[in-house]
Order: structure tokens, then C-alpha cells, then sequence
């Protein structure tokens, strides 16, 4: 996995080289941040999508497509989401120059 991950970076590192592919993957970074941290959290719980729909009566499926971009979450349902792993929700603005 180590090796896949490694060509990865490579093949960003070389697409990023695209001015018109590095604007449109920077856009969709705050998703993706969004994505990373719902799946990092439910992991970090041991959790199954299944196991997290149970505690939060979010239909499995709904989890699922959060998880692989295909919807967008509100702001209460992310609350949900980690209210069902004993979390609290939150979010920043951060300036660009710390980034």
C-alpha cells in the first residue's frame, strides 16, 4: 500500500503542475477535509458505517455517500454524525497565509 501511496503522490505532485487541474483540486479541498475528517473520526471510534447509522438513525447509505463525495452534508447532520461518536462538531476559518 506503501508503494501505491507513494505513485500517488507522485502523479498529484506531477497534475498539480496543471494550473487549471491545481485551481479545481484546491476548490474542492474543503470537501474533502470534510470527508477525511468524518472517516478518520468514525475509524478512530472503531465504527462501521453501519454501526454509525445505528447511533444516529442516519440511514447507512446517506452515510456511505458522505463518505464518497456523492452528497453533501448539512451542518446538523455533521452535529449528529458526532454526537454519535461522543464528539463535538467543529469548524474554522483559517487564514490563507497558514495554510
Amino acid at each position: 500500500m506503501e508503494v501505491r501511496m507513494r505513485k500517488f503522490d507522485q502523479f498529484l505532485e506531477e497534475q498539480l503542475q496543471d494550473e487549471e487541474f491545481k485551481r479545481e483540486y484546491e476548490n474542492i479541498q474543503p470537501e474533502m477535509n470534510v470527508i477525511r475528517a468524518l472517516v478518520e473520526a468514525r475509524n478512530s471510534q472503531n465504527l462501521t458505517q453501519k454501526e454509525l447509522a445505528e447511533r444516529t438513525g442516519i440511514n447507512q447509505a446517506d452515510i456511505s455517500k458522505l463518505e464518497n463525495g456523492t452528497r453533501n452534508p448539512s451542518i446538523n447532520l455533521l452535529k449528529r454524525l458526532a454526537e454519535g461518536m461522543d464528539m463535538v462538531l467543529k469548524i474554522e476559518f483559517v487564514p490563507k497565509q497558514k495554510l
